[in-house]
């Protein structure tokens, strides 16, 4: 089926049917009207590759993650994949594993010429590799908290607050012995320092001390690292009533140890994590946690990276552009009841 027939079969030119095809808008209703009609009775379907080709795009787009293992990961590209499907795109992922070689290759490596643009997600990468963006001639959209203040769009979540809002919210269950699992040692940006700084800033406000004791520190956000700290928390007999895990990787692992040492969640610790993944509703107890705005970074970030695409010479200022969160209760906060 070509697009001569869907003319002929219309009653127009060629070039009106390809106008309809990509989204002229400058049509009579009653032409589209007959383009459209044609279009569905032959069956005929758009060569997006072939119309792509002549725009001088691929319709791919990449997306760069450091560990797909990670449920964040996975159900954010999931997200990105969804929002670019629906806007014509189709996604390359790559996982760089938080390697820092790795993350400078995928910047300047050979996928770059047959992708229209990148959303980057770097964790090896620090402030002080802002440099490394500089003479990248692609549209880019930056994502997490490893590089701020660089040429491209930005798209985060609200950490600090968020962390702060999950804390208060053990503080407003009568918690006053709040361990963190997940801290880098040392770290001064990064989702592990903003979410610390989240957390100190909601002791601060209540007049309850900050006890560096109770910050458990962990590599690698997994389960098991979060099963670790939690053991070694728990070991050094620190009065703990609530546990605030920086993402529900760590939080699920902290469960564990607790179902593994005999301690009632909440009764006597309550568990609350941060992302919202898929796994939290169905555990048991099912995990209290903070949703980052995962649909609204994906969709965003998409939106930002094709009007760059699009209009890759418009001369307007790069975008920061910040999620909205929300903290989601459920029973190992609450208790089984009150969440029911």
């Amino acid at each position: 089926m070509t697009m001569h027939e869907v003319a002929a079969r219309a009653g127009v030119s060629i070039k009106t049917v390809s106008n309809v095809v990509n989204g002229y808008p400058y049509i009579r209703d009653s032409t589209r009207e007959k383009v459209e009609q044609a279009i569905a009775d032959l069956g005929y379907q758009v060569n997006v590759t072939a119309r792509n080709l002549r725009r001088g795009r691929t319709g791919l787009v990449g997306l760069a993650v450091p560990e797909l293992s990670l449920p964040y990961f996975a159900e954010l590209a999931d997200s990105v994949i969804r929002a670019a499907e629906a806007r014509g795109l189709t996604v390359l992922i790559e996982q760089t594993g938080a390697v820092r070689e790795r993350e400078i290759e995928v910047l300047r490596g050979a996928r770059r010429q047959f992708t229209d643009g990148l959303i980057y997600s770097p964790l090896g990468l620090g402030p002080d590799d802002v440099h490394e963006l500089d003479g990248v001639d692609y549209p880019l959209v930056l994502l997490g908290e490893r590089i701020f203040g660089g040429p491209a769009d930005h798209v985060t979540m609200s950490n600090v607050e968020a962390a702060k809002a999950a804390t208060q919210h053990l503080i407003d269950q009568g918690r006053r012995r709040i361990a963190v699992v997940g801290a880098h040692a040392g770290e001064t940006v990064g989702s592990a320092a903003l979410r610390v700084q989240g957390y100190a800033a909601a002791l601060e406000e209540n007049g309850m001390p900050f006890d560096p004791a109770l910050v458990g520190e962990a590599g690698l956000w997994h389960r098991a690292t979060g099963a670790e700290t939690m053991a070694r928390l728990l070991d050094a007999d620190l009065g703990i009533d609530a546990v605030f895990g920086l993402n529900d990787a760590l939080a699920l692992g902290a469960l564990h140890t607790l179902h593994l040492r005999r301690v009632d969640v909440p009764g006597q610790v309550a568990v609350i994590g941060f992302d919202d993944i898929e796994e939290t509703a169905y555990s048991s107890p099912t995990l209290s946690t903070v949703h980052p705005g995962r649909e609204e970074i994906a969709t965003t970030a998409v939106d930002l990276l094709l009007a760059r695409i699009e209009a890759p010479d418009a001369d307007r200022p790069y975008q920061q552009v910040v999620a909205d969160f929300s903290v989601v209760a459920r029973a190992s906060t609450l208790g089984e009841h009150a969440a029911g």
